[in-house]
């Protein structure tokens, strides 16, 4: 498995048989290099949007036509973009699970909000839990604490978090530190969702000291992260 940050809240996983790219934000993101959207993008089998912001979702439709990918995520808004753009669209619901060749995809809940321009309410916002090769990856979704977490650990115990954690629009690095203290038994902790504005926190230190025993591991723009 190789997971890929693109800067801020955007990944490229390469699990089992897929390469997903969750909310891939390559033009315009201060964190990313444009002349790299070739290499994020290629081979893409599936786009996952966790809500409507444009800091998540205003690549999708050109990166799912060029490469092809279904767009898979809230029903409401993936299937705006289906109607809108001709895309191939995998729309479902919260506890809902799809499956993408060899990868289940359930979609969980979040606490944040979810808006598009010109679609106005774009479905809840909502994180993802991805399994494929043994191992189970928690894509929390820009979202603060919540109860709910408990419940995705008993029915998913997720071995990777990849988790909103810069202040401001999400949780900050102690929220989620408590978070993954509490409610999970991670292995890994991936921090997102930071650095990209002089407004988030700039780094994961905070996180790490909240986190003893668990492997937090501080990605790098278009460097390749193997578990």
């Amino acid at each position: 498995m190789k997971i890929t940050w693109l800067g801020h809240s955007g990944f490229r996983i390469e699990i089992a048989d897929q390469v997903l790219l969750i909310d891939p934000w390559l033009h315009g993101n201060p964190m990313f290099d444009e002349s790299n959207a070739d290499a994020a993008t290629k081979g893409a089998t599936a786009i996952l949007l966790s809500h409507g912001h444009f800091d998540h979702t205003n690549d999708s439709v050109e990166v799912a036509k060029k490469t092809g990918a279904k767009v898979v995520g809230i029903f409401e808004l993936v299937g705006h973009l289906g109607e809108k753009e001709g895309l191939e669209t995998v729309g479902f619901n919260l506890g809902g699970t799809v499956s993408l060749g060899e990868v289940q995809v359930t979609l969980v809940g979040a606490r944040h909000s979810s808006s598009m321009a010109g679609l106005g309410y774009a479905g809840t916002e909502a994180g993802f839990m991805i399994s494929g090769e043994g191992k189970t990856i928690y894509f929390s979704g820009d979202t603060d604490v919540m109860a709910d977490m408990g419940v995705y650990q008993d029915l998913h115990a997720p071995d990777i978090g990849i988790l909103s954690c810069g202040g401001h629009f999400t949780m900050d690095m102690k929220r989620a530190a408590y978070a993954a203290k509490k409610f999970f038994k991670f292995k890994t902790v991936i921090p997102c969702h930071y650095k990209t504005f002089p407004l988030l926190a700039q780094d994961a230190e905070e996180l790490k000291k909240g986190l003893p025993g668990v492997d937090v591991v501080e990605p790098e723009v278009m460097k390749a992260i193997e578990l």
